[in-house]
């Protein structure tokens, strides 16, 4: 371990990654390189398709565009370096673990937000058509995808900073597969009391907030459609929420699992394991459950096959 001159700091970081059996790495690998390779080519793919296709110059298509892209940016800050850690290589540097954190923290984070959003077009759509295009104009649009990315970063560089500041004089292994806040937190020996609050508090207002209006929204929605006393139209919500409501769960379910308690309640080995659903395996679902089950993307994507 080296120490840089101005305060106790390590020069590099040792990650542990998922596992240490060599029987396990190299199917593991070929798992996960299945895995990106459909995350890159699901959100990539449906970039282009919604550039190309004016039909799909939409609110609602914009924010999941945007969507794909925050998938694809927080996958390769993550995926690669499991990739790597498999193959042997667990060392990464002092600056490397900054970026990685800082990037993956921000595209989560804007994630987050983006759900919400999507939740009030949504709702916009479903229990104001009429007021829609009045309501949701490309400066509205434009405005919140703005918002989500600058609030997003600048809320990633007050954690980075505030767990970079501490003096690793423990250990410089990390006890997970990337530089996630609280593994690094963990091998720390300042006083971190006041920092881990303030990651739980800020943590929650930005999980809280936008679970909130996505709750909002959808119970409008729901209320909506059952005042239309249809079967199709019962049929028609179950479709369109089911598949969302089935991703927010497993994005906000492991987030909160991970960040809104205490390092004390930490399982590493558990942390790890609910790491890989919203780090890999949610991005790669993300375009499936949001829009390849969409007719407008699928008549999008034959008019590209044809062509």
């Amino acid at each position: 371990m080296t120490l840089m001159e101005n305060e106790t700091q390590v020069a590099q970081f040792i990650l542990l990654g998922l596992t240490d059996d060599p029987a396990l790495q190299l199917p593991l690998f070929l798992v996960f390189l299945v895995i990106y390779i459909i995350t890159l080519l699901g959100n990539l793919g449906l970039i282009t398709l919604i550039v190309w296709d004016l039909h799909l110059h939409t609110p609602m298509y914009f924010f999941l565009g945007n969507l794909s892209l925050v998938d694809f940016c927080y996958s390769s800050a993550v995926t690669p370096t499991v990739m790597s850690e498999l193959l042997g290589d667990n060392v990464i540097s002092y600056n490397a673990c900054v970026s990685q954190m800082l990037f993956f923290v921000a595209f989560a984070t804007v994630e987050n937000f983006l759900l919400a959003s999507m939740a009030y077009d949504r709702y916009v759509a479903v229990c104001q058509p009429l007021h829609y295009t009045i309501t949701m104009t490309t400066s509205v649009c434009s405005r919140l995808i703005t918002g989500s990315y600058i609030y997003s970063f600048l809320n990633a560089s007050i954690h980075v900073r505030n767990t970079f500041s501490l003096s690793f004089c423990k250990s410089n292994v990390v006890h997970h597969f990337f530089c996630d806040v609280p593994a690094v937190m963990a091998l720390s020996c300042s006083n971190r009391h006041v920092i881990e609050a303030i990651l739980i508090y800020v943590a929650s207002f930005n999980i809280f907030f936008a679970l909130l209006v996505i709750l909002i929204s959808y119970i409008f929605i729901f209320i909506a459609i059952l005042k239309l006393h249809s079967v199709a139209g019962y049929q028609k919500a179950f479709s369109t929420c089911a598949s969302h409501l089935a991703a927010v769960s497993i994005f906000y379910g492991t987030v909160i699992f991970m960040y809104l308690q205490p390092s004390s309640s930490h399982s590493l080995d558990t942390d790890k394991t609910a790491s890989v659903f919203y780090t890999m395996i949610i991005p790669m679902l993300n375009p499936v459950v949001y829009s390849l089950r969409n007719k407008e993307v699928k008549n999008a994507f034959m008019k590209i096959v044809w062509r």
